[in-house]
């Protein structure tokens, strides 16, 4: 019998094993970074703080959730399984972009330079900006390289000590913000583009927590935590997942929401920050003064530590197994040294240069998770796919020219194709215009497939 016809484990699951896979996957999807973009996210829209956070919650929470429901649905082993209706080619493409915006290029960089923004550099001297972020980088990655390469298992029982420790001091500023509020969230001001659009720019700012295409990278640990339990088939894993998910994503959630209110109230005691690295920190010692910046900054560290070491290894260990001429640990050496160069242009300009590959990837991601979802109906054909990727992919790529940087957006062509994106899409202005035209791709696609169908019934 199949594997997935039946389960191993004929008993229910007990609250102590859906709490293990729930505490699994808030693990997987929050580290340190996903705190920074909550707050800045506040202070952006500011009176506006909860349509934009319910926008933020749907990229940054539900799709999370849904790209590891899309995992379990269709028995992927990886992100490369979830592309594969559209051919080994276009699965092995999205995946290498998927792992080099998760890897080298932005995620991974970013442990490094989240970790020396909030918790180094307010201790040093302006002037010593760079060489610091230099120096500590180059120890991080060193210490990541060499927990990676040893395999050790030693952050992981420190994690458990230490992300305890990380969730009380952020319950404890909670806390104090609900007791002592900077201001009235709902009396700061708005920014322009929060003015008009607060749920779309919500939506949009969710794509820099990378959760949802994290997901598709590490929903097949979940599957395999499930399996372990001796829960097998496919209606457990995304019953199990779906319970487990519900748990891990409301507290996430409720972070999140609490996140965006603070940055919000901040507005009444600090001027608008360039990232919400350097908020966060003036949160905390708003509120804990510098016993809890010390604090703050020993576990932001360590916990920015356990999770590049995860980032690099799952990297070293997919990149191997697609491209077996390199070795794990040739992979890991490359990883982690590109990660370090890129850690070293520093948060912001990570984040402005990251914007531009979720543009053109988080679309993509999104309808090839709702694709694999609900490929039951539509027996997964490749037609359905095609269509709907295709006309997904135009209007993405639109996206991702007109969020470079100005060095290469405010070129004349990049100038001209804007002009051409704003005329022949709808919502281009506000970086949806990719909508539309993938419920015209779908509809293509079901009616090929159902004519198709239709036309061998007759036959």
């Amino acid at each position: 019998m199949d594997e997935f016809e039946q389960d191993l484990n004929k008993k229910p699951l007990t609250i102590k094993q859906y709490l293990i896979i729930a505490s699994l996957l808030f693990g997987l999807f929050f580290g340190a970074g996903n705190l920074i973009f909550p707050v800045h996210l506040g202070q952006l829209s500011g009176a506006n703080w909860v349509p934009a956070t319910i926008g933020f919650l749907v990229t940054a929470v539900i799709l999370p959730l849904l790209s590891v429901l899309a995992i379990s649905a269709i028995h992927a082993k990886g992100v490369y399984d979830i592309g594969r209706p559209l051919g080994a080619g276009f699965a092995v493409i999205f995946m290498v972009l998927v792992h080099l915006t998760l890897g080298p290029l932005f995620a991974t960089p970013r442990t490094a330079s989240v970790s020396f923004t909030v918790g180094i550099q307010p201790i040093l001297p302006q002037s010593w900006a760079k060489g610091g972020l230099l120096i500590y980088s180059a120890l991080f990655f060193i210490c990541a390289f060499l927990i990676s390469y040893t395999e050790s298992n030693i952050l992981t029982a420190v994690g458990k000590i230490l992300n305890p420790l990380f969730l009380l001091l952020l319950f404890i500023v909670f806390l104090l913000g609900f007791i002592s509020p900077m201001g009235r969230a709902a009396s700061q001001s708005v920014t322009p583009d929060y003015l008009k659009a607060p749920f779309i720019n919500g939506f949009l700012q969710g794509y820099n927590t990378m959760d949802a295409i994290a997901g598709l990278a590490f929903g097949v640990t979940i599957v395999s935590a499930i399996k372990q339990m001796g829960k097998t088939t496919a209606k457990s894993i995304s019953k199990i997942t779906a319970k487990a998910g519900v748990l891990s994503v409301s507290l996430i959630g409720l972070i999140y929401i609490v996140l965006i209110w603070l940055g919000a109230t901040s507005l009444a005691q600090f001027k608008p920050s360039p990232d919400g690295g350097i908020l966060f920190n003036q949160l905390i010692t708003y509120y804990l003064g510098s016993i809890g910046h010390a604090l703050l900054a020993a576990l932001v560290v360590v916990t920015c530590l356990t999770t590049a070491v995860g980032l690099i290894a799952a990297f070293a260990q997919d990149f191997h197994r697609s491209f077996p001429k390199l070795s794990y640990r040739t992979w890991l050496t490359l990883m982690t040294f590109v990660s370090f160069l890129s850690a070293n242009m520093g948060l912001d300009t990570i984040i402005s240069w990251s914007t531009p590959m979720l543009m053109f990837i988080y679309p993509i991601a999104i309808v090839l998770i709702l694709l694999a979802i609900t490929s039951s109906l539509f027996q997964t054909d490749p037609v359905v796919y095609f269509w709907t990727i295709l006309f997904t992919i135009v209007p993405a790529f639109f996206d991702m020219m007109a969020s470079f940087p100005p060095v290469i957006s405010q070129t004349s062509w990049a100038l001209q194709l804007k002009a051409f994106q704003l005329k022949a899409f709808p919502f281009a202005a506000v970086g949806m215009d990719w909508l539309i035209p993938a419920l015209i791709g779908l509809a293509i696609g079901l009616a090929c497939h159902f004519y198709r169908k239709n036309k061998l019934a007759k036959n």
